[in-house]
């Protein structure tokens, strides 16, 4: 195994076992080393994952989801994050109107998107948390974004997800914008019963079909 490759494995461990100054510390280390800063992201939400199943295993606690949210957050501060995100980018590559759905208050997931599609070169419009389809239809019409992104974590956000498409159908505007949604619970099945043009369980998947969607 190589140096870079060990340091990979690292990162990926001690983002799972939630060790803040490690996490830093070696994050560092990689840039440094001459690691891409949209590959280190990669790296980091491969541990991300790693917790997000331990959370669904009951081995950890929304505290734990948190403190990740956390990590990650402190990782895109870095120097050579922060220079990457303003060198590389200045055209954005498109603008997305993102929201956690009305029922749900959790930001954790849709924070993480955010920071992955900032550092993507995306311009992106946080509605917050608990959005009503009323603020997400007018947010869409006064923003012009070319994606809209829909979050939740509670099962039951499914309804208020499908509503919101609904609105935007009925708006006149579904056709000028693509729809994604993020959530652990979310399956072919659903996006389609949803209205949604696709949907992602991580926020590393859902930043490349957004991404795919623009270079079309």
């Amino acid at each position: 195994m190589d140096k870079l490759e060990e340091l990979k494995e690292l990162i990926i461990k001690n983002v799972e076992q939630l060790n803040e100054d490690v996490v830093i510390e070696l994050a560092q280390k990689a840039l440094d080393a001459g690691i891409e800063p949209l590959s280190l992201l990669e790296i980091i939400n491969e541990g991300m994952n790693k917790v997000g199943l331990l959370y669904a295993k009951k081995d950890y606690y929304i505290a734990d989801l948190i403190m990740a949210g956390i990590i990650f957050k402190e990782v895109l501060t870095l120097d050579k994050m922060t220079m990457h995100f303003h060198s590389e980018y200045n055209s954005k590559v498109g603008k997305v109107v993102l929201g956690t759905v009305q029922g749900d208050i959790h930001d954790i997931g849709k924070d993480i998107f955010k920071g992955m599609l900032e550092t993507n070169g995306f311009k992106v419009i946080d509605l917050g948390v608990d959005v009503s389809k009323e603020v997400f239809t007018q947010k869409v019409i006064e923003n012009k974004p070319d994606i809209v992104g829909l979050s939740g974590v509670l099962t039951y956000t499914i309804e208020p997800m499908k509503e919101i498409v609904d609105a935007l159908v009925e708006a006149g505007i579904r056709d000028q914008v693509k729809v994604i949604i993020g959530a652990n619970h979310i399956n072919i099945d659903t996006c389609k019963y949803i209205g949604a043009d696709g949907f992602a369980n991580d926020a590393s998947a859902g930043t490349k079909i957004c991404l795919e969607w623009m270079n079309k």
